[in-house]
């Protein structure tokens, strides 16, 4: 595959115990198409992997990456902003509120002509008709290359996770293979991957669809999801 970089990174932060992998697929979005989903062409949502993998298919086009993109309700509808195909289908949200979505600051991940940006939500400013997609979810990992100061270095709170960075014109979804803290996590993205912006995505429910790693992740209800189409 030419520009869809699909690696299996072994090594690991200092931080991390060197058997501690991350998968990361790194896009390119001036030359793949990337695009988010939520439901199908009746309105229902997809909720699994594999049923967006098989709806794809029905269209005649092909699935190489994808994975849970944001949280969600429990109708599985986006907590915070969902645009896609240029559609706002679900306005910001600045609320304050309990959970991770509404830890401080959270962000947007959102594509434009001129490629991939992640900003705090209370500086997302893109005029609507220049998104080609966005996802809201929260906390950010990095902001202009500084780790979260939420994040606690010493936290005992461990769980697979995934999430995306910016570098350049490159989006880069990483899901981790074991539980990391959210420490972890961000110094990773800062420290390996050379990230200036990254959002977390979620945690537990984490999947990943990526058949030319063997990964089939589809065990979970998920609400969005961002992949990589044929």
């Amino acid at each position: 595959m030419k520009a869809l970089l699909l690696t299996l990174i072994l090594l690991a932060t200092p931080l991390l115990a060197s058997a501690d992998p991350f998968t990361v697929i790194t896009v390119d979005t001036r030359t793949e198409q990337l695009e988010l989903f939520l439901t199908d062409d009746t309105g229902a949502p997809f909720r699994r992997l594999d049923n967006l993998d098989a709806w794809l298919k029905s269209q005649h086009r092909q699935l190489r990456f994808a994975m849970n993109a944001g949280m969600f309700e429990p109708d599985l509808s986006p907590v915070g902003l969902f645009v896609t195909h240029g559609r706002e289908r679900k306005a910001l949200n600045l609320a304050e509120g309990r959970g991770n979505f509404f830890l401080k600051p959270n962000g947007v991940f959102f594509l434009t002509q001129a490629g991939p940006r992640i900003v705090r939500s209370t500086k997302y400013s893109a005029p609507a008709d220049e998104v080609l997609l966005a996802t809201q979810s929260g906390p950010l990992l990095l902001e202009e290359g500084t780790i979260n100061p939420a994040f606690n270095p010493t936290s005992k709170s461990k769980y697979i996770r995934n999430g995306v960075g910016v570098h350049g014109d490159e989006a880069i979804f990483v899901i981790s293979d074991v539980p990391v803290t959210f420490y972890e996590f961000a110094v990773y993205f800062k420290d390996q991957l050379h990230c200036s912006d990254a959002l977390y995505f979620d945690g537990a429910v984490s999947s990943l669809f990526a058949p030319a790693l063997g990964r089939r992740d589809s065990t979970v209800d998920l609400g969005p999801m961002i992949g990589v189409v044929k």
